[in-house]
This record gives structure tokens, C-alpha cells and sequence, in this order.
């Protein structure tokens, strides 16, 4: 596999500092003085770093360049993992502070990579939703967006319904909704909305995936993923003694990437991880040094082509793989 083709060209010749002050400024919207305490620096070295940023070019609509410390970790990740391309962002922040951060590359990347005449399945999660922020593509034709999950009954900020809906509107394509709970109450109900409610057409059409676009959660007793909110605490315990250490598309894996045998894995509204990973480019989306186990897990099971992440996370899978 080759790496998917850009719309848009990428600049180089960029310098670390440049880079750092411009993505902490515009895309963290630290204070200057703030960035100048972060990097070690004057605040009059952070400003005139900005100028020469916005000069070269560097600084547009979007960042166009990680500094080179993150075009290494690149390099290193797409060897270790036998990756067609990976993203790394600067630094390392709170658990929203990094969704921001990997959402806002991702929004970057989908912005040029989906063309004309194309299926795109997607997740769900903080870092998908924050993608919306620079999500800005050309109007495509005859493009399909598919949900791969369930959303939830409560309105809530992050959505995987809503998701998919808002990423097909902003490219004027059709939305295949995945319009069930995301946990039902037993294996027999989920089977009867998969036959009888009209939901296999969904399943059907994830097994075309031209572009898979995931998100991947921590599991475990201090973990932040959003699937613990819906689970309840003896499931979330048992899980964790079954070896879960990753959730993806709300399925619950072991640090080898495997499916662990648990009940829920039945009453999850969700597309198979075997049935994503079909999908001719699979592109990972999840940063955070605690999520490394995670991203591993769901780059062993999914095989996925493209990862977008953080340099901590970065440099936890590269010291322990």
C-alpha cells in the first residue's frame, strides 16, 4: 500500500521552535506568554516566531508542518509498525487537550485525502468529533458515509450518530445511519434489528470500506474512555480481568489485539473489527502516552495503514514495542 494522495502540497524546510509556538498558539490557543513558559523562551522570541511563521507560509488556515523532532517519530513509527503513513503532533496534553490536538490533524488530513466515488466508515470519540473543527474538504460526488456504530439515547456532545451525519454534510455525501442503540439488552435483540429492522444494509456496506476512519479508548482502572459511561461497574471490572486493555468501535481487546471473550461483545451495536479491517485504507486517530497499549492493539488487529497521534503516545510505542 502507498500512502493516500494530497490535494494540497506540504511545505518544508520548517524550524522546530516556529512550529511549536504556532501549533500551541493556534491550535492549543495558549497565550503567549503561556507558550514562552511552556518552551522555555521570551515572549518576544514567541512573537517574532509567530511572524516569521505567518511569512514563510507556515501559518495559513492550518499548520502545514510537525516540527522535526515529530517528522522523526514519523519516520521510526512507520518503520516499527509497517505503516503506509504516520501523523505525529506536538507534545502532550490533558485527555482533551490531545483529542483537540490528533482531531484537528485528522480534520486536516480527511480534508484531502477522500475523493469522488468513495465509502467512508467511521467511529466515534472525542478525538473523531474534534475533527469537525478543521474538517474543510472540497464538495465531493457520489461519496457514501457510513456509521459504523450505535449512537446513544441522551444527547451528548460526542455522538457516533451525529458524527457521521455532520461528516457527510460538509461533503455533500450520503449517510448510511447506524440507527440503533449502541448496547442493547441481549444477543436476541441485536440479532432481530440486524434481520428484520433493515440494519444489515449497514454491515453490508462496511465490507466496501475504500476508507475506515477510527478512534481508539484506554481501558482499564484509570482509564478516560468514553465506553465507560455506558457500561456498568461490574462489566467495566470483568472486562479489565478478562485482560481488556483497549476499546475500539466499543470492542473490548487484549493487549495482543484479540477480541476478549465477554458477554457485552454480544449486545454492542457495532460493525465487526475483522469487517473494518477490509477496508482498502484504515486510517488509527488516538494520542496520549496511556492509550500506547491501545493504539498497539488496534494497529495489531486492524492493520491500519495511517496513524494520527501525539508525540507522547509516539514515544511510548516506540519504547515499548
Amino acid at each position: 500500500m502507498a500512502k493516500l494522495n494530497r490535494n494540497t502540497p506540504v511545505l518544508v524546510d520548517t524550524k522546530s521552535l516556529r512550529l511549536r509556538a504556532a501549533w500551541l498558539y493556534y491550535n492549543r490557543r495558549l497565550t503567549q506568554k503561556e507558550i514562552a513558559e511552556q518552551l522555555g523562551v521570551s515572549r518576544s522570541t514567541v512573537i517574532r516566531a509567530l511572524e516569521e511563521a505567518q511569512k514563510r507560509g507556515e501559518v495559513q488556515i492550518s499548520i502545514t508542518q510537525t516540527p522535526d523532532e515529530c517528522t522523526d517519530l514519523e519516520m521510526h513509527l512507520e518503520e516499527r509498525f509497517g505503516l503506509d503513513e504516520a501523523i505525529v503532533v506536538p507534545g502532550s496534553g490533558t485527555t482533551d487537550e490531545t483529542a483537540n490536538d490528533v482531531g484537528s490533524a485528522l480534520g486536516v488530513f480527511l480534508s484531502d485525502v477522500i475523493s469522488d466515488d468513495s465509502v467512508i466508515g467511521v467511529g466515534w470519540g472525542r478525538t473523531l468529533n474534534a475533527s469537525l473543527r478543521t474538517f474543510r474538504p472540497t464538495v465531493r460526488q457520489n461519496v457514501q458515509v457510513v456509521s459504523l456504530l450505535g449512537g446513544l439515547l441522551e444527547a451528548k456532545a460526542v455522538n457516533p450518530i451525529e458524527y457521521s451525519w455532520r461528516i457527510a454534510s460538509l461533503i455533500n455525501a450520503e449517510c448510511l445511519l447506524f440507527l440503533a442503540p449502541l448496547v442493547v439488552d441481549s444477543a436476541d435483540t441485536k440479532r432481530r434489528l440486524v434481520e428484520k429492522c433493515g440494519l444489515n444494509v449497514v454491515f453490508e456496506a462496511a465490507e466496501k470500506l475504500d476508507i475506515a476512519v477510527i478512534s481508539c479508548g484506554d481501558f482499564g482502572a484509570e482509564s478516560t474512555s468514553l465506553s465507560r459511561t455506558f457500561l456498568s461497574s461490574e462489566d467495566q471490572q470483568s472486562l479489565i480481568a478478562a485482560g481488556a486493555v483497549c476499546d475500539t468501535l466499543c470492542q473490548f481487546l487484549n493487549s495482543d489485539g484479540k477480541t476478549v471473550f465477554h458477554p457485552i461483545h454480544d449486545r454492542v451495536m457495532s460493525v465487526d473489527l475483522d469487517a473494518v479491517s477490509k477496508a482498502s485504507h484504515i486510517i488509527l486517530a488516538s494520542g496520549g502516552k496511556a492509550r500506547a497499549p491501545a493504539i498497539r492493539a488496534t494497529i495489531s488487529r486492524t492493520r491500519c495503514h495511517t496513524l494520527i497521534t501525539d508525540e507522547a503516545a509516539a514515544r511510548e510505542l516506540l519504547k515499548d514495542s
